[in-house]
């Protein structure tokens, strides 16, 4: 069950990317960018994300410290390689995944397809995603920038652009609470892989169940309930 946990969070955690000049209003804020393949390459840090599940940020708060992202260009044109590394409880978590640009959208291999939106941030990555878990679809938006820390005029427009979508708040990761190494670069760092290749059939319900409103409060109450049983050991 705690694997689908930590799924159930990373799946919602993936890339981003564009700039352009300042902007305020509604209608600018959610404008589709053009996807230049270049530009998504690199590191990236995850600042912040929103989504249209009410608990969804509780969740994110309690066990996500951290995360980032490296996107590397694969052999196929218009296709990518993305790493991404996030940090639960203290532990370190990975997850391997690609993505296409198809029609100025980027296209996950399951689940998942977004497109860039407008920002004013000029080394910032903001998506807005579409997550189709079987019937459930959920909506999200993410903020990652090249620096690890973001000014306060910036969270505010990503704040409006959540808000002009009709998501939730957004949930701020802490720079401050450290971020995982790379496992290629310290090898000797404990990691979970958590990979995911092929879902079954009910894997795939289970994680339909938990992208609802109530199936947050079961994360909930799961994450809660392990955190209580390592406290008694």
């Amino acid at each position: 069950m705690m694997e689908f946990v930590h799924v159930a969070v990373t799946v919602l955690g993936l890339l981003s990317l564009g700039h352009s000049a300042p902007v305020t209003s509604c209608e600018n804020l959610i404008q589709p960018r053009e996807i230049h393949g270049n530009q998504l390459v690199g590191k990236w840090t995850q600042i912040a994300e929103s989504t249209g599940i009410p608990q969804f940020k509780v969740l994110t708060k309690m066990p996500l410290e951290t995360a980032w992202m490296n996107i590397t260009a694969a052999n196929e044109a218009n296709t990518f390689n993305n790493l991404y590394v996030h940090k639960m409880r203290g532990m370190c978590f990975t997850l391997k995944t690609n993505m296409t640009l198809v029609n100025n959208s980027m296209v996950h291999n399951y689940l998942y397809s977004a497109v860039l939106l407008n920002t004013g941030c000029p080394d910032c990555l903001v998506i807005y995603s579409n997550n189709t878990v079987g019937r459930t679809t959920v909506k999200a938006l993410h903020l990652l920038s090249r620096r690890v820390k973001v000014s306060a005029a910036e969270l505010e427009e990503f704040t409006k652009q959540a808000e002009c979508l009709n998501l939730e708040s957004p949930a701020i990761l802490d720079s401050e609470k450290g971020f995982c190494p790379d496992p290629a670069l310290t090898p000797g760092t404990k990691t979970i892989d958590l990979t995911v290749n092929n879902i079954t059939p009910d894997e795939l319900n289970l994680l339909e169940k938990l992208f609802t409103e109530s199936g947050m409060k079961t994360i909930l109450d799961t994450d809660q309930s392990s955190v209580d049983l390592f406290k008694e050991d």
